[in-house]
């Protein structure tokens, strides 16, 4: 396999794999020895061993990061800040991705940001759904509700008014029944604690409008 042909077999994908290169009848250390030289020459880049992008000019859509995030770990979704800001329930710019996973904690850089993976029980992994990023791209992430139980979930203290406070909702972005149904469902006191935290100051703000 020459890079032309690579091009034009994986030109329309945002991110690829290895294993769509070494089906069939062909030298699968041959295509590895290939693809580490085009990343040293810079053709195309690695985001972690066997996920590879092709780098400009090369490349025909830029991958989204969240896109990036899915394919980085198997089994994962969008979660937390990077859920909450995409959905503009908070004002923040977030600069890293963060996603849960059942599997180990981890984090990685490439050159489409940082990502970290946080652990959850597999008893809480619900929540989210397969959104439409825009060029053809998807990926799986949070509701703005699981994202932000999530949030709670994950930080000491997340459920106290303090942090609540902190994160500065759009209170207006949430369906808090929906929010109170998924804490319920998780079966943990704290995000029940942090749900009825959340119903209390969305109650308070004069500007909040229940969906």
């Amino acid at each position: 396999m020459n890079f032309r042909e690579l091009v034009e077999i994986v030109g329309s994908s945002p991110v690829f794999e290895t294993g769509l290169l070494v089906a069939g009848a062909v030298d699968p250390d041959g295509i590895r020895s290939q693809l580490s030289r085009w990343t040293r020459e810079g053709r195309i880049l690695q985001l972690r061993r066997g996920l590879y992008a092709l780098a400009p000019p090369w490349r025909q859509c830029i991958p989204h990061p969240f896109l990036v995030a899915n394919r980085l770990a198997r089994g994962s979704y969008v979660s937390g800040a990077a859920a909450l800001a995409h959905a503009h329930a908070i004002p923040e710019y977030v600069a890293e991705v963060t996603s849960v996973t059942t599997g180990r904690p981890q984090s990685r850089t490439n050159a489409y940001g940082r990502f970290s993976f946080r652990h959850l029980k597999g008893d809480l992994f619900f929540g989210y759904r397969l959104l439409d990023l825009g060029g053809d791209q998807q990926a799986f992430v949070a509701t703005p509700e699981k994202a932000l139980l999530d949030v709670i979930h994950l930080h000491p203290g997340g459920e106290n008014r303090a942090y609540l406070e902190a994160l500065r909702l759009d209170y207006g972005v949430f369906c808090l029944e929906t929010l109170a149904q998924l804490a319920a469902r998780s079966r943990s006191p704290k995000l029940v604690r942090g749900a009825e935290g959340v119903r209390r100051l969305a109650a308070a703000t004069p500007s909040y409008r229940p969906l």
